[in-house]
């Protein structure tokens, strides 16, 4: 569990930097417009905290107004992250949202809870609260290396080329993914979280935690990594350069 210090603007090094690459990601693929709605995954982990607390900084300067809802969906896993979360979003001054969700009736069994089953059961329900409440965007905190691993796993696993859309249009546009965090690093998210300390953060406590895929990839970039350095801008690039020519 990491802790964290409420800091703000360029005296903390971390949300300076994070925030600009945020910005950027956000320009880039035009994730925000004026008087968007905007629902924010809250897992209680460190990625999601992240970008929760980036997302209500650039409300203070940002050119276009938007309004955010936090939500948390609670499986139930982690006793009293629910309510630590309540008390974190109230002196966040937050509008937040908490649906506590009862997985064992939605799974056949228990072996069919795993980390994909549970992102999908998560991801809908976000998606039906956004919609219940009126909000057309759902950001969630996927940042630079959880989309370079799913470019290798989809490579790797579905032998297919695909990755995690920055932004994403749903249901013929009813509901928009967005990922401000798509520029950021794992390394530069702990880093913010070292340097707060006004959250505990939640590691997922689920009985059948862990994709073992995703960390083997995860393995292979790291070491790979250690003879080139942007190893990890080119995987992310490489979806973005196709040569149509050379594919079979």
């Amino acid at each position: 569990m990491v802790t964290i210090n409420k800091s703000q603007g360029r005296n903390n090094k971390p949300m300076y930097f994070i925030s600009k690459k945020v910005g950027k990601a956000v320009g880039d693929y035009k994730m925000i417009a004026d008087k968007d709605k905007i629902v924010v995954g809250v897992s209680g982990g460190m990625d999601s905290i992240t970008l929760l607390k980036m997302l209500k900084y650039r409300q203070t300067f940002a050119p276009v107004q938007f309004d955010i809802l936090a939500v948390h969906i609670d499986f139930g896993y982690s006793a009293g992250l629910s309510r630590r979360l309540r008390e974190f979003f109230k002196k966040e001054k937050v509008d937040y949202y908490i649906k506590k969700v009862n997985i064992f009736k939605k799974a056949k069994s228990k072996n069919e809870i795993n980390c994909f089953w549970c992102s999908w059961n998560r991801r809908k329900t976000l998606f039906e609260t956004a919609a219940k409440f009126g909000f057309k965007k759902v950001a969630l905190g996927h940042h630079l290396d959880d989309i370079i691993q799913t470019v290798l796993l989809n490579l790797f696993y579905k032998g297919e080329i695909s990755a995690m859309k920055p932004k994403q249009e749903l249901f013929k546009g009813k509901i928009k993914i967005i990922r401000p965090l798509a520029y950021i690093e794992k390394k530069e998210i702990l880093r913010f979280a070292r340097r707060e300390n006004d959250f505990a953060y939640e590691k997922c406590s689920c009985p059948n935690a862990g994709d073992t895929k995703r960390a083997l990839v995860e393995k292979v970039i790291r070491e790979i990594s250690q003879n080139n350095l942007q190893i990890k801008k080119n995987i992310f690039r490489s979806v973005q350069r196709i040569k149509k020519d050379y594919l079979l």
